[in-house]
Protein backbone atom coordinates (compact mmCIF):
# COMPACT_ATOMS: atom_id res chain seq x y z
CA UNK A 1 0.00 0.00 0.00
CA UNK A 2 2.94 2.39 1.06
CA UNK A 3 3.88 1.88 -3.00
CA UNK A 4 0.73 4.13 -4.28
CA UNK A 5 1.49 7.59 -3.28
CA UNK A 6 4.75 6.71 -4.84
CA UNK A 7 3.58 5.65 -8.08
CA UNK A 8 1.10 8.76 -8.28
CA UNK A 9 4.05 11.02 -7.46
CA UNK A 10 6.42 9.38 -10.63
CA UNK A 11 3.29 9.64 -12.77
CA UNK A 12 2.53 13.58 -12.21
CA UNK A 13 6.44 14.19 -12.50
CA UNK A 14 6.23 12.65 -16.01
CA UNK A 15 2.89 14.43 -16.71
CA UNK A 16 4.67 17.80 -15.17
CA UNK A 17 7.98 17.11 -17.76
CA UNK A 18 8.64 20.59 -19.15
CA UNK A 19 8.40 19.34 -22.96
CA UNK A 20 4.89 17.89 -22.08
CA UNK A 21 3.78 21.00 -20.33
CA UNK A 22 4.79 22.90 -23.44
CA UNK A 23 2.67 20.26 -25.12
CA UNK A 24 -0.02 21.62 -23.33
CA UNK A 25 0.47 25.08 -24.09
CA UNK A 26 0.03 24.24 -27.77
CA UNK A 27 -3.15 21.76 -27.39
CA UNK A 28 -4.48 25.73 -25.86
CA UNK A 29 -2.77 27.76 -28.58
CA UNK A 30 -4.66 25.86 -30.94
CA UNK A 31 -8.24 25.79 -29.60
CA UNK A 32 -7.86 29.38 -29.41
CA UNK A 33 -6.34 29.58 -33.04
CA UNK A 34 -9.25 27.77 -34.38
CA UNK A 35 -11.75 30.14 -32.56
CA UNK A 36 -10.41 32.94 -34.39
CA UNK A 37 -10.02 31.59 -37.73
CA UNK A 38 -13.34 32.90 -39.59
CA UNK A 39 -12.70 36.39 -37.70
CA UNK A 40 -9.38 37.05 -37.92
CA UNK A 41 -6.83 35.40 -40.19
CA UNK A 42 -3.76 36.98 -38.81
CA UNK A 43 -4.56 36.15 -35.20
CA UNK A 44 -4.96 32.73 -36.34
CA UNK A 45 -2.28 32.25 -38.55
CA UNK A 46 0.30 33.52 -35.45
CA UNK A 47 -0.87 31.38 -33.32
CA UNK A 48 -1.17 28.41 -35.20
CA UNK A 49 2.59 28.83 -36.43
CA UNK A 50 3.24 29.57 -32.83
CA UNK A 51 2.11 25.92 -31.60
CA UNK A 52 4.44 24.27 -34.72
CA UNK A 53 7.08 26.13 -33.62
CA UNK A 54 6.97 24.80 -29.96
CA UNK A 55 6.77 21.65 -31.48
CA UNK A 56 10.53 22.25 -31.96
CA UNK A 57 11.27 23.73 -28.36
CA UNK A 58 9.78 21.14 -26.64
CA UNK A 59 11.45 18.90 -28.67
CA UNK A 60 14.60 20.54 -27.53
CA UNK A 61 13.69 20.74 -24.16
CA UNK A 62 13.24 16.76 -23.87
CA UNK A 63 16.54 16.67 -24.85
CA UNK A 64 17.99 19.28 -23.00
CA UNK A 65 16.46 18.07 -19.89
CA UNK A 66 16.27 14.37 -20.20
CA UNK A 67 12.71 14.78 -20.31
CA UNK A 68 11.90 12.18 -23.22
CA UNK A 69 8.76 10.04 -22.56
CA UNK A 70 6.72 7.85 -25.05
CA UNK A 71 3.39 9.97 -23.38
CA UNK A 72 5.44 13.08 -25.14
CA UNK A 73 5.48 11.75 -28.07
CA UNK A 74 2.48 10.77 -28.33
CA UNK A 75 1.13 14.14 -27.43
CA UNK A 76 3.18 16.00 -29.89
CA UNK A 77 2.01 13.65 -32.62
CA UNK A 78 -1.51 14.08 -32.04
CA UNK A 79 -1.37 17.56 -31.38
CA UNK A 80 0.55 18.14 -34.80
CA UNK A 81 -2.17 15.48 -36.49
CA UNK A 82 -5.30 17.01 -35.17
CA UNK A 83 -3.89 20.68 -36.00
CA UNK A 84 -3.21 19.69 -39.77
CA UNK A 85 -6.43 18.07 -39.59
CA UNK A 86 -8.31 20.90 -38.76
CA UNK A 87 -6.70 23.13 -41.24
CA UNK A 88 -6.99 20.49 -44.27
CA UNK A 89 -10.64 20.79 -43.14
CA UNK A 90 -11.17 24.62 -43.31
CA UNK A 91 -9.36 24.80 -46.40
CA UNK A 92 -11.67 22.01 -47.41
CA UNK A 93 -14.05 24.79 -47.13
CA UNK A 94 -12.57 27.69 -48.68
CA UNK A 95 -11.22 26.30 -51.87
CA UNK A 96 -12.70 24.43 -54.87
CA UNK A 97 -12.29 20.86 -55.10
CA UNK A 98 -12.29 20.68 -51.63
CA UNK A 99 -11.68 17.19 -52.01
CA UNK A 100 -7.89 17.78 -52.30
CA UNK A 101 -7.25 18.78 -48.61
CA UNK A 102 -9.54 16.13 -47.66
CA UNK A 103 -6.98 13.58 -49.77
CA UNK A 104 -4.31 15.42 -48.05
CA UNK A 105 -5.52 15.27 -44.23
CA UNK A 106 -6.64 11.21 -45.15
CA UNK A 107 -2.93 10.45 -46.20
CA UNK A 108 -1.71 11.86 -43.47
CA UNK A 109 -3.48 10.27 -40.37
CA UNK A 110 -3.49 6.95 -42.39
CA UNK A 111 0.48 6.99 -43.01
CA UNK A 112 1.02 8.15 -39.38
CA UNK A 113 -0.87 5.64 -37.41
CA UNK A 114 -0.01 3.24 -39.54
CA UNK A 115 3.60 3.97 -38.36
CA UNK A 116 3.47 4.10 -34.98
CA UNK A 117 1.44 0.53 -35.11
CA UNK A 118 3.88 -0.66 -36.94
CA UNK A 119 6.61 0.42 -34.33
CA UNK A 120 4.97 -1.44 -31.62
CA UNK A 121 4.64 -4.49 -33.76
CA UNK A 122 8.17 -4.39 -34.03
CA UNK A 123 9.46 -3.63 -30.76
CA UNK A 124 10.94 -0.75 -32.10
CA UNK A 125 11.58 2.42 -29.09
CA UNK A 126 10.55 5.44 -31.77
CA UNK A 127 8.51 5.49 -34.99
CA UNK A 128 11.15 7.55 -36.22
CA UNK A 129 13.75 4.50 -36.66
CA UNK A 130 13.51 3.38 -40.39
CA UNK A 131 17.32 2.31 -40.60
CA UNK A 132 16.09 -0.88 -42.10
CA UNK A 133 13.90 0.87 -44.66
CA UNK A 134 14.65 -0.20 -48.30
CA UNK A 135 14.25 3.73 -49.49
CA UNK A 136 16.62 6.59 -49.17
CA UNK A 137 13.90 9.38 -49.31
CA UNK A 138 12.85 7.70 -46.19
CA UNK A 139 15.96 7.06 -44.56
CA UNK A 140 17.04 10.89 -45.04
CA UNK A 141 13.95 12.02 -44.29
CA UNK A 142 14.01 10.44 -40.51
CA UNK A 143 17.90 10.52 -40.43
CA UNK A 144 18.58 14.34 -40.96
CA UNK A 145 16.63 16.46 -38.72
CA UNK A 146 17.03 19.71 -40.86
CA UNK A 147 15.89 17.90 -44.34
CA UNK A 148 12.51 16.97 -41.93
CA UNK A 149 12.37 20.13 -40.61
CA UNK A 150 12.04 21.99 -43.60
CA UNK A 151 9.41 19.33 -45.21
CA UNK A 152 7.60 19.79 -41.74
CA UNK A 153 7.90 23.60 -42.03
CA UNK A 154 7.26 24.06 -45.98
CA UNK A 155 3.25 22.05 -45.57
CA UNK A 156 2.24 24.15 -42.38
CA UNK A 157 3.48 27.41 -44.22
CA UNK A 158 2.15 26.75 -47.52
CA UNK A 159 -1.67 25.66 -45.68
CA UNK A 160 -1.48 28.98 -43.40
CA UNK A 161 -0.40 30.40 -47.03
CA UNK A 162 -3.62 29.11 -48.93
CA UNK A 163 -5.75 30.00 -45.88
CA UNK A 164 -4.45 33.69 -45.95
CA UNK A 165 -5.25 34.56 -49.53
CA UNK A 166 -8.77 32.63 -49.85
CA UNK A 167 -11.07 35.49 -49.80
CA UNK A 168 -14.33 33.58 -50.18
CA UNK A 169 -15.51 30.37 -49.82
CA UNK A 170 -15.81 29.52 -54.13
CA UNK A 171 -12.15 30.16 -54.70
CA UNK A 172 -10.12 27.98 -57.66
CA UNK A 173 -7.09 26.08 -55.78
CA UNK A 174 -4.89 25.95 -58.86
CA UNK A 175 -6.03 29.45 -60.18
CA UNK A 176 -4.72 30.80 -56.54
CA UNK A 177 -1.85 28.97 -56.92
CA UNK A 178 -1.12 30.09 -60.12
CA UNK A 179 -1.97 33.80 -60.07
CA UNK A 180 -0.17 34.18 -56.90
CA UNK A 181 3.91 32.29 -58.31
CA UNK A 182 3.49 34.61 -61.51
CA UNK A 183 3.76 37.46 -58.50
CA UNK A 184 7.20 38.96 -57.88
CA UNK A 185 6.81 39.06 -53.92
CA UNK A 186 8.15 37.68 -51.10
CA UNK A 187 5.02 35.56 -50.63
CA UNK A 188 5.02 33.72 -53.92
CA UNK A 189 8.81 32.99 -53.02
CA UNK A 190 7.91 31.67 -49.77
CA UNK A 191 4.73 29.95 -51.87
CA UNK A 192 7.04 28.76 -54.47
CA UNK A 193 9.57 27.07 -51.51
CA UNK A 194 7.27 25.93 -49.68
CA UNK A 195 5.19 23.91 -52.79
CA UNK A 196 8.53 21.68 -53.26
CA UNK A 197 9.23 20.39 -49.27
CA UNK A 198 5.40 20.56 -49.45
CA UNK A 199 5.53 17.47 -51.98
CA UNK A 200 8.30 15.17 -50.68
CA UNK A 201 6.11 15.38 -47.91
CA UNK A 202 3.44 13.76 -49.49
CA UNK A 203 6.09 11.44 -50.74
CA UNK A 204 7.11 10.56 -47.69
CA UNK A 205 3.76 10.07 -46.53
CA UNK A 206 3.11 7.40 -49.46
CA UNK A 207 6.17 5.65 -48.68
CA UNK A 208 5.57 5.96 -44.87
CA UNK A 209 2.30 3.99 -44.91
CA UNK A 210 2.90 1.30 -47.91
CA UNK A 211 6.58 0.62 -45.75
CA UNK A 212 4.50 0.51 -42.75
CA UNK A 213 1.30 -1.60 -43.81
CA UNK A 214 3.84 -3.80 -45.32
CA UNK A 215 5.02 -4.68 -41.78
CA UNK A 216 1.51 -5.49 -40.64
CA UNK A 217 1.14 -7.63 -43.58
CA UNK A 218 4.62 -9.28 -42.94
CA UNK A 219 3.36 -9.93 -39.21
CA UNK A 220 0.49 -11.16 -40.00
CA UNK A 221 2.21 -13.80 -42.27
CA UNK A 222 4.87 -15.13 -39.55
CA UNK A 223 1.95 -15.25 -36.88
CA UNK A 224 0.43 -18.13 -39.05
CA UNK A 225 3.14 -19.71 -40.22
CA UNK A 226 3.95 -19.79 -36.18
CA UNK A 227 0.79 -21.34 -35.55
Amino acid sequence: MAKKPRQRSSKLSVYLYIPNIIGYIRVLLNCFAFSQCLTNKILFSFLYFLSFVCDAVDGWCARKFNQVSTFGAVLDMVTDRISTACLLVVLSQLYKPGLIFLSLLALDIASHWLQMYSTFLTGKASHKDVKDSSSWLFRAYYGNRMFMAYCCVSCEVLYLILFYLSENQSEKLLDVISSNLQKISFLSLLMGTSIFGWAVKQIINFIQMKTAADVCVLYDIDKKHNH
